[in-house]
């Protein structure tokens, strides 16, 4: 027999980890008796996925920052309905990218095939009306955290909590300080990770900031060196523009966990980097900054205290977070000076952050071993005459 499809889609560069780390687990799951196809970035394709675009067609963010992009997502969005329609797969999969997803599985209303939203929209922070139009449009979906099921139940979507990817990671001590001893190439440091996001447009925002910050602790402390995690395709725009940079920088696109553990201390923009490095055990502080348009709208539907993911689970600060109209050089600096000085504020910031580590850390199997075991429950569910559109 032909071995069943499974189709995915990610939206963007954070949704490619998830999704390659799920292929591995369907792959483990089933032996190998799997085919995929859909829509990812270089991880997926490394784990066998032929994308049917780049992935960087999806990857905007933002409200304002996104409109110029709106025809092509559309093309994007209707090339996929109509490829995934002429598959037929086992199941779809759709990770996270909120609003290309939901308009996706709502093209496909009615298909002979389950849909699982892999990464719930945010709706204990804003909009929470969204939660009943994902419900109407996706069979299951896949959550990250653990005070998540009841906004689901409360929809009536069947609703599975797999954990965060972040809180199975670890690090060989031993490669990690191979990887230190190699960035700070003889020096002594100190070592700072700098993570201007996943996206083109985030990093275009952020990095003439983090260079800032960067050469104003380097002013400080002559030893400090810079290495800047990335992605593969963002490697070479920001290797172009750190080469002008007054102090010694790596760009490090092939081992990025390793690199964030072996910094002393971290800027990174919010998002799961923020839960990465936690899982890494290496402080940091959180900055963000957004077009002002765009934050003024947030702001006014958004119900959270915090930005980072960190303080979220936490419940407090435990990870400084500066955004918009404080996300300026000198509070990033003295906030990093802080956790570069003082041992008894980092040794807070790692207690907090394992206890948030060890909250979105599920038993019995791992985030992406649970998912891939929802995804198949669904696939090797049988058929159902699909609900009317």
């Amino acid at each position: 027999m032909t071995a069943p499809l499974v189709a995915l889609v990610a939206g963007e560069p954070s949704g490619d980890l998830l999704g390659a780390a799920l292929m591995r687990a369907l792959k483990r799951e089933t032996g190998g008796q799997l085919r995929f196809a859909g829509v990812g970035g270089d991880a997926m394709a490394e784990e066998g996925l032929d994308s049917l675009f780049p992935l960087a067609d999806l990857a905007v963010m933002g409200l304002v920052e996104v409109v110029p992009s709106i025809p092509r997502v559309l093309r994007r969005l209707a090339q996929t309905a109509r490829a995934l329609r002429a598959l037929r797969p086992a199941a779809l999969v759709t990770i996270d990218a909120q609003a290309f997803s939901r308009r996706l599985a709502a093209r496909l209303r009615g298909a002979p095939f389950p849909v699982i939203h892999y990464v719930a929209p945010t709706v204990w922070a804003w909009r929470p009306g969204r939660a009943a139009k994902l419900a109407a449009v996706v069979d299951r979906v896949l959550l990250l955290f653990p005070f998540e099921p009841p906004y689901w139940q409360q929809v009536g979507l069947d609703a599975v909590y797999v954990g965060h990817p972040a809180a199975a990671a670890s690090f060989d001590p031993a490669a990690v300080a191979q990887r230190r001893a190699r960035l700070l190439a003889g020096g002594r440091g100190p070592l700072l990770a700098l993570l201007p996001g996943s996206r083109a447009g985030e990093v275009r925002r952020h990095l003439p900031l983090f260079r800032q910050v960067a050469e104003a602790l380097a002013r400080q402390r002559p030893g400090l060196r810079a290495v800047i995690p990335t992605l593969p395709a963002l490697a070479g725009g920001i290797a172009r523009e750190a080469g002008g940079w007054s102090l010694a920088v790596a760009v490090d696109d092939g081992q990025r966990h390793l690199a964030m553990a072996a910094a002393d201390v971290a800027l990174a923009v919010s998002g799961t980097v923020s839960l990465d490095l936690a899982a890494a055990a290496t402080p940091h502080v959180v900055a963000y900054r957004a077009h002002p348009l765009t934050a003024a709208i947030v702001r006014r539907l958004v119900k959270v205290a915090f930005a980072s993911p960190v303080n979220l689970v936490a419940g407090r600060e435990a990870v400084p977070e500066f955004c918009q109209e404080r996300c300026r050089a000198p509070l990033l600096t003295a906030a990093l000076a802080e956790l570069l000085d003082d041992a008894a504020r980092v040794a807070w910031q790692r207690r907090a952050m394992a206890d948030v580590v060890a909250a979105l850390k599920p038993a019995g199997a791992s985030p992406s071993t649970l998912a891939a075991r929802a995804v198949l429950e669904l696939v090797r569910r049988p058929c159902q005459a699909p609900p009317p559109a």
